[in-house]
């Protein structure tokens, strides 16, 4: 290895980095460097003095809310960084003082000793699909959330919708007939009416959006190819795609399971196997639309209109794979009901299934 290289620890804030630096060999102390505003200026002020004695710089910093900027800047300025998972971080259990100084320096002798794990970094256009695939997710929240704001005050004056399918026309039209005691009431119910409505048709011009930018995407032929599979729609296809990127990536199906948290937690010692649930490591976008995704397999194996319709565009060696999965899935999922099983611990075990024919049909395209 280069003895020359410098280890960079970079604590980000909104307003300010932390530096410190550890050179190379572990006999070197890690020395803090300072502090500075969050600014590519004066970082790259500061790198400059770093490699004014000829010294290569190596930075790490960890994955956060300020993005991905700094990661960006400092490889389009040849200088090498990488993000890391703050949950993977090596903790000392009895280290109980923690500031921006120490994070910095911990992060530098860390990544010296090569016991960071890194995270997936997006290019900038897999990240505006993400953006978008997440404000899609944001606006689904805000319209259920409107929905049970609404439904609540019907019920307190004891209003119960005769139809069959709450929020259909027939719904929306009984609404609308609906005339209230005092003016208040009358006004609240409207603006309740309105926000669903409202919500409703934003939740619509994100979909419309997400499937005209998935088209444009590098990542358009994985969103296809995964729509081919019951139960992964448009949105469930493009969250995977735009949250995971190339799943050629993982080198087995078992390695992306365990980097979305859906495999067991285990605590075994000796003679002793003890296996927990989930893991729930990972990310979590994609694993709630997995464990979504797996209620479509409650029923029976066949090829409906829409899975027909959607497999029209994709390889017949991936449509081979799709039919094999939900005939595995469909029996798995029956299997498990007859065994008298949970029913979320069904849908998590057959979402970690899906998961494995998502890898496969990723090797096909």
């Amino acid at each position: 290895m280069d003895a020359s290289i410098k280890y960079v620890g970079l604590d980000v804030h909104k307003n300010s980095i932390v530096i410190s630096v550890a050179n190379f060999g572990r006999d070197n102390e890690v020395r803090y460097w300072g502090k500075i505003e969050n600014n590519t200026d004066q970082l790259d002020k500061v790198f400059l003095k770093l490699t004014s004695g000829g010294s290569t710089l190596s930075c790490v910093y960890e994955a956060g809310p300020c993005g991905y900027s700094i990661y960006r800047h400092l490889q389009g300025k040849g200088i090498n960084c990488c993000v890391i998972a703050p949950s993977k971080t090596p903790r000392q259990s009895g280290d109980r003082i923690k500031n921006d100084r120490r994070d910095s320096m911990t992060l530098a002798r860390l990544h010296r000793a090569g016991e960071l794990t890194p995270v997936y970094v997006p290019d900038e256009a897999d990240e505006a699909l993400r953006d978008l695939v997440r404000a899609r997710e944001d606006a689904q929240k805000a319209l259920r959330k409107s929905k049970q704001q609404l439904s609540a005050f019907l019920l307190r004056h004891d209003l119960c919708f005769p139809g069959k399918t709450m929020w259909s026309i027939a719904c929306f039209n009984w609404l609308s007939d609906i005339k209230m005691e005092h003016p208040a009431q009358q006004f609240t119910l409207q603006e309740y009416i309105n926000t669903v409505e409202n919500n409703d048709k934003r939740v619509q011009r994100h979909v419309d959006q997400i499937r005209e930018l998935s088209r444009e995407s590098r990542l358009y032929p994985l969103i296809l190819a995964l729509q081919a599979m019951r139960g992964v729609s448009l949105i469930v296809a493009s969250t995977i795609a735009a949250e995971l990127g190339d799943l050629k990536r993982f080198e087995n199906p078992s390695q992306m399971m365990s980097y979305l948290g859906l495999v067991p937690s285990e605590s075994s010692s000796g003679q002793k196997v003890k296996r927990g649930s989930i893991t729930k490591t990972g990310n979590g976008h994609v694993r709630r639309v997995l464990v979504e995704a797996a209620q479509a397999y409650r029923l029976p194996a066949r090829i409906s209109r829409a899975i027909r319709k959607r497999q029209e565009e994709v390889p017949d060696n991936v449509s081979d794979i799709a039919w094999k999965a939900q005939v595995r899935l469909c029996k798995r999922y029956q299997q498990l009901v007859a065994r008298g099983k949970n029913a979320n611990l069904i849908k998590t075990a057959i979402a970690r299934e899906i998961v494995g024919f998502s890898w496969a049909i990723a090797q096909e395209i």
